[in-house]
C-alpha cells in the first residue's frame, strides 16, 4: 500500500551543471517497475548550477510543474512568457500542442528543484504558462491545493489533468491526513526534514508511492516540507 522508494535507489545523472535523480524512468534511467505512477510520468529532482540551465527545447501533450525548493528558475517560451519563480513557489505549463521553452537558473547559487510530468486528460489544446507565489507559512500544518484540474480549486494554478499538487509545511511532531480515492494514485516527496508515512520512516528526497483506497497518517520527526501529487 505504500512503496517507499529511498533516494540512494532513484535514477542519477550528473553533467556537471545539472545533477538530476529521476523517480520514474527518465533519459537514459530506464527501470521497468519505474514508468510512473498512475498519470504521473515524471518527478525529477535536479539540481542546476549558477547561470547554467535547460536551453530551449520542444515539449508536447504534457502537463509539466516545477516546484522551486531553493534558489529560482526563470522561464522563457515560443508563447512569449517569461518569468521568475523563486524557492517554494510553483509554475506550471500545459505543453498542448506543441511549445518550446528554456528554464535557466541566472542566480549566483544553485537551484534546487522538483520537476513533475502529469499526463494530460485529453492531448491537444494550445499551449499555456502559469506561476504563482505560495507562502510557506499559509501551508504551516495542513495541505494545500497548488495546482489543479478541478473546478473547485480556484486559488490553484490550472492544469490540464484529473490531479492535484499540494504542499504543505509540518513542525517536528506535527501530522497531518491524506485520503487516497479508490483507483487513484499519490506520490509524495519531503523535500526537507524528516517524516513518517503510517510509521513507515522517510528521509528528505526519498520517495512514496501511495495506492487508491487508503489514508495515510504524514507525522514530521523533523521540521519538513511537503509536496503530493495526487492523480488518476
Amino acid at each position: 500500500m505504500i512503496d517507499k522508494r529511498d533516494f540512494t535507489s532513484l535514477g542519477h545523472a550528473d553533467h556537471g551543471w545539472l545533477n538530476a535523480r529521476h523517480h520514474f524512468s527518465f533519459a537514459n534511467y530506464y527501470d521497468p517497475a519505474r514508468m510512473g505512477w498512475g498519470a504521473i510520468r515524471v518527478w525529477n529532482d535536479d539540481e542546476i548550477a549558477a547561470n547554467s540551465g535547460f536551453p530551449p527545447h520542444p515539449h508536447k501533450d504534457m502537463e509539466i510543474i516545477t516546484y522551486v525548493r531553493s534558489g529560482a528558475i526563470t522561464h522563457q517560451d515560443s508563447m512569449g512568457n517569461k518569468g521568475r519563480t523563486a524557492a517554494g513557489d510553483v509554475q506550471v505549463m500545459s505543453a498542448g500542442t506543441g511549445v518550446r521553452h528554456a528554464e535557466y537558473n541566472l542566480e549566483p547559487e544553485t537551484t534546487r528543484i522538483f520537476q513533475i510530468w502529469i499526463e494530460p486528460r485529453q492531448k491537444g489544446g494550445a499551449p499555456s504558462w502559469g506561476a504563482k507565489p505560495f507562502p510557506k507559512g499559509e501551508r504551516s500544518g495542513k495541505f494545500v491545493t497548488l495546482a489543479s484540474g478541478f473546478d473547485e480549486d480556484g486559488d490553484a494554478l490550472r492544469i490540464r489533468a484529473e490531479a492535484r499538487v499540494l504542499g504543505a509545511t509540518l513542525k517536528a511532531g506535527e501530522s497531518v491526513e491524506h485520503s487516497v480515492g479508490d483507483g487513484r494514485h499519490a506520490y509524495l516527496v519531503a523535500a526537507t526534514g524528516a517524516i513518517t508515512i503510517d510509521g513507515v520512516a522517510f528521509q528528505a528526497r526519498d520517495g512514496a508511492a501511495l495506492s487508491g483506497g487508503q489514508t495515510v497518517t504524514i507525522t514530521a520527526t523533523e521540521d519538513a516540507e511537503i509536496v503530493l501529487v495526487d492523480s488518476e
